[in-house]
């Protein structure tokens, strides 16, 4: 049986009078990589954000390791193990690529679990480290991608929610990205994806759910869900 790690229920939020999710259930299971696909403004970042304690809801519950997240600040969520790779990256342009690092682990007081989680972020990014001196901001776009999401393995999670992480990379890079995120799963991660590239996202997931203006319209198994005619020719292009 597997040991639920998030679970939401019923969510519904608002955006003034526009309800962006419609009582949403969903859950992710410890060691699992679940993906939200869907199109744009079906409700992906709305819910990632709300999981992350960016936006309250009006209903509905959030609980993590047991635990209501609905009244803890978004900055103990990430005390508590769960950390947000924001779209768009979000790094620190005018800081070294180690201090971005470093900023990760701002919630972490073992120094050796600290440098336990960097070397493991240059073992996964070997770029990285080679230009650990550099400015972020001079970096490519790709480089920024992988110092966003090696940022919050410096956090130390147990969960690591993805928003969009191959949005605007090239085809090549979009693969080696992909490649990464079954990394952190293999590293003991686990892992919730928002992305575009529904394609991707399926063939690396464990599970899958479909959103739709709000609402789920599909969930199951990553792998059955690919083969589904409705879902291919929906979101797949096939």
């Amino acid at each position: 049986m597997s040991e639920t790690l998030l679970e939401v229920k019923d969510l519904e939020v608002y955006y003034g009078v526009i309800c962006a999710l419609k009582g949403i259930s969903f859950k992710v299971n410890k060691g699992e990589i679940v993906s939200l696909i869907g199109a744009n403004g079906a409700g992906k970042t709305t819910t990632l954000h709300t999981v992350t304690g960016l936006i309250k809801p009006k209903h509905g519950s959030i609980t993590y390791k047991g635990q209501d997240l609905l009244h803890v600040p978004a900055h103990k969520i990430v005390s508590m193990g769960l950390v947000h790779v924001p779209e768009g990256r979000r790094i620190f342009q005018s800081l070294s690529v180690y201090d971005n690092l470093v900023m990760g682990s701002y919630t972490q007081k073992d120094k050796a679990e600290i440098k336990k989680n960097l070397d493991l972020v240059f073992s996964l990014f070997p770029r990285l480290e080679e230009r650990k001196k550099q400015m972020a901001g001079t970096l490519s776009g790709g480089e920024q991608q992988m110092l966003a999401m090696g940022r919050a393995l410096l956090a130390n999670p147990e969960m690591v929610v993805m928003d969009e992480p191959s949005m605007g990379l090239s085809p090549l890079l979009v693969s080696e990205i992909f490649e990464i995120v079954k990394m952190f799963r293999d590293a003991g991660k686990t892992v919730l994806l928002v992305e575009q590239n529904a394609k991707k996202a399926m063939s690396i997931s464990d599970r899958v759910y479909v959103l739709e203006t709000g609402s789920i319209a599909a969930e199951g198994a990553a792998a059955d869900l690919i083969n589904d005619e409705r879902i291919k020719k929906a979101y797949l292009g096939e």
